[in-house]
């Protein structure tokens, strides 16, 4: 029995040995440094600097963060920020950071507007100024700085304050006066931009450009809208600067307040003109063929046909519209003479006045 027990025993040491041998040497705490950002984002408009970035989720060595302190905004006219230095802004860390991420399943966002100084857009006008951030933990301390991006210092002319929109039968015209700057940029040229949005939308689309030659009115028409809808519209200036060699500087202005718009249409399409009656009646039955102009408005939904005897008011003798500019009428009597007129009707029952008259005898 002691061959078999010492076996055992032997057998038990060398598994608590070779156990013990896979501990390694303690690892120091973590010093909870949030990895910095790689994705920060800088985009300019007006006199404002929106920055974005994603919040780290992990430390410089792989843990989870689990808790945060602000974000510092740095800032500097170098093309590379060696440190910080004083921040220009903080922006406060996200609440219950670890319960946004499980409930959302997605990236945290983080956020800054930070205001340009006028006197550098001014003065520096082909000029940029470098941005970073700088994650804290909960302590207070940082693992350096985000990847550095760059906004352009162009200065920016102020909105239209006198922007202005009404309904008209050729679409929506948007009005406006401004003056050009009393001291523009060398090789610079400014653009008044137009914007809508549909009512319940946020995206905007650009419905057209003017260029800002003069100081003077300005007019642009949007023809593209969809009549009973509600639109809201609104006019930025974008300043372009050339760089010989280089792609152009555009920054766009501060957006003027929207004005809203009831797309309603009240405005019947264009006269018919070019009316001609023609009788046809030997060896058939007798009708009077009357021929006309196509009108052209997109939503044209036909014609109306009036015809009176002399002396007599003018009544309409096709029931339905006629979709085609030319029409038969059968009806006619010998020995009578008969006034026509031709009127255009739209999609929404709006109609033209009448044409001019044409007449015709049948013998």
């Amino acid at each position: 029995m002691r061959g078999p027990l010492c076996t055992s025993l032997a057998l038990g040491l060398c598994l608590l040995w070779a156990g013990c041998a896979t501990v390694g040497p303690p690892q120091p705490p973590s010093l909870e440094l949030p990895k910095p950002p790689s994705d920060l984002r800088a985009t300019r408009k007006g006199g404002k600097v929106l920055l974005t970035w994603t919040i780290p989720a992990s430390t410089t060595d792989r843990q989870s963060v689990h808790s945060l302190g602000a974000t510092r905004i740095c800032r500097g006219l170098d093309k590379v920020l060696q440190s910080c230095g004083t921040p220009v802004g903080e922006a406060p860390p996200p609440p219950n950071l670890a319960d946004v991420r499980k409930s959302s399943g997605q990236k945290v966002a983080g956020s800054y507007g930070d205001s340009l100084p006028s006197d550098l857009q001014r003065g520096n006008p082909l000029g940029s100024m470098t941005y970073a951030v700088e994650v804290l933990n909960a302590n207070g301390r940082s693992a350096g700085l985000s990847n550095q991006v760059q906004a352009p210092l162009v200065p920016t002319l102020p909105s239209p304050a006198d922007f202005n929109a009404r309904v008209t039968g050729e679409g929506v015209a948007l009005t406006w006066t401004a003056p050009l700057p009393s001291e523009p940029q060398p090789a610079a040229r400014y653009v008044y931009r137009v914007y809508r949005r549909a009512e319940g939308v946020q995206q905007r689309i650009l419905v057209g450009e003017v260029a800002a030659t003069t100081g003077s009115n300005f007019t642009l028409t949007d023809p593209s809208i969809e009549w009973e809808k509600t639109y809201y519209y609104h006019v930025t200036t974008l300043t372009a600067i050339a760089q010989p060699g280089k792609a152009e500087i555009q920054v766009e202005g501060d957006d003027s307040p929207e004005v809203k718009v009831f797309a309603d249409d009240v405005f019947p399409p264009a006269v018919p003109s070019g009316l001609q009656a023609v009788f046809s009646g030997p060896g058939q039955e007798p009708f009077i063929d009357l021929i006309w102009a196509p009108v052209t408005d997109v939503d044209l939904a036909g014609y109306n046909v009036y015809r009176h005897e002399e002396g007599k008011a003018p009544e309409r003798v096709n029931s339905e519209p006629v979709k085609t500019p030319a029409y038969r009428d059968k009806s006619v009597a010998a020995g009578k003479q008969y006034f026509y007129s031709i009127s255009a009707v739209d999609a929404r029952g709006n109609e033209s006045t009448r044409s001019e008259e044409a007449s015709e005898r049948v013998p």
